[in-house]
């Protein structure tokens, strides 16, 4: 009757102790040392026309550039 005992607090016992390490490595999130990368946008005036400032712009993960104008100063002056 006493093994019988000893068995299922045993069985219970492994059941348990599966059951609270598959919660921790299922809820666990380790940090990582590295963290999410964001992408830099720059903008730089790089000339000016027509009292506009032409305007570079480049992403970090892009290779190509696009340029407009910015016309603020000249409304600013009206």
């Amino acid at each position: 009757m006493t093994d019988s005992h000893c068995t299922r607090a045993l069985v219970r016992g492994v059941i348990i102790g599966i059951g609270i390490c598959s919660f921790m490595l299922i809820f666990y999130t380790p940090e990582s040392g590295t963290s999410q990368m964001t992408p830099k946008s720059t903008f730089k005036v790089i000339d000016t026309y027509k009292n506009c400032d032409v305007v570079q712009y480049t992403n970090q993960y892009l290779s190509h550039y696009n340029y407009f104008l910015d016309c603020r100063k000249k409304r600013e002056n009206l």
